[in-house]
């Protein structure tokens, strides 16, 4: 396995985070709620340079449903972006967008995925799809880069047409694992 390009994140050269900010727009998207992740850095940067976003850095994930919820209520549209980690943060929150069918397209970075070297982020990564599932959320997943706008798009679309919570799933063959020097 090759450890440099496991440990890459986004960068000049991969376009893909534009491709996210450019669907973002599209949808209208004017509400960004997030804990900072090193796997969505590029997207949260152009987010911020964007004047029309609102982006509000959360203390914990949860606190972005609620909030994205109210937005939805308050006539706009948001993203909920977090790494697979604050997933376990938001599983009680989940009811609040299916009582109120309200969407909430979510953007997770995976972590205990493709070559993950903390033991700690595995039991999560494995369990993440089948919890958001389990809370009524509907899932899809990119794990290459051709893949991730149809993927964040079709979540999108969902959440807005259904009423309810989405997740775009990034995979860690796409993002890169963080070894943090590890071997």
């Amino acid at each position: 396995m090759d450890r440099d390009a496991l440990e890459m994140r986004p960068d000049a050269a991969t376009d893909w985070p534009d491709r996210i900010f450019d669907c973002l727009k599209q949808h209208g998207i004017t509400q960004v709620a997030l804990v900072p992740d090193a796997g969505h850095a590029r997207l949260i940067r152009r987010c911020l340079a964007d004047a029309s976003m609102q982006v509000v850095t959360l203390t914990t994930e949860e606190e972005g449903v609620a909030m994205l919820v109210g937005a939805w209520m308050g006539g706009a549209k948001g993203v909920l972006l977090m790494q697979s980690s604050g997933v376990g943060n938001c599983i009680n929150m989940l009811s609040l967008p299916v009582l109120h069918r309200a969407p909430l397209p979510m953007i997770v970075t995976m972590r205990g995925d493709y070559g993950e070297f903390n033991p700690a982020q595995v039991p999560m990564g494995n369990a993440t799809q089948a919890v958001l599932e389990a809370m009524g959320t509907l899932v899809r997943r990119a794990d290459v880069a051709q893949d991730v706008a149809s993927v964040v798009d079709a979540t999108i679309r969902l959440a807005f047409n259904t009423y309810r919570p989405t997740a775009a799933l990034l995979g860690q063959r796409l993002i890169g694992a963080k070894t943090f020097g590890k071997d």
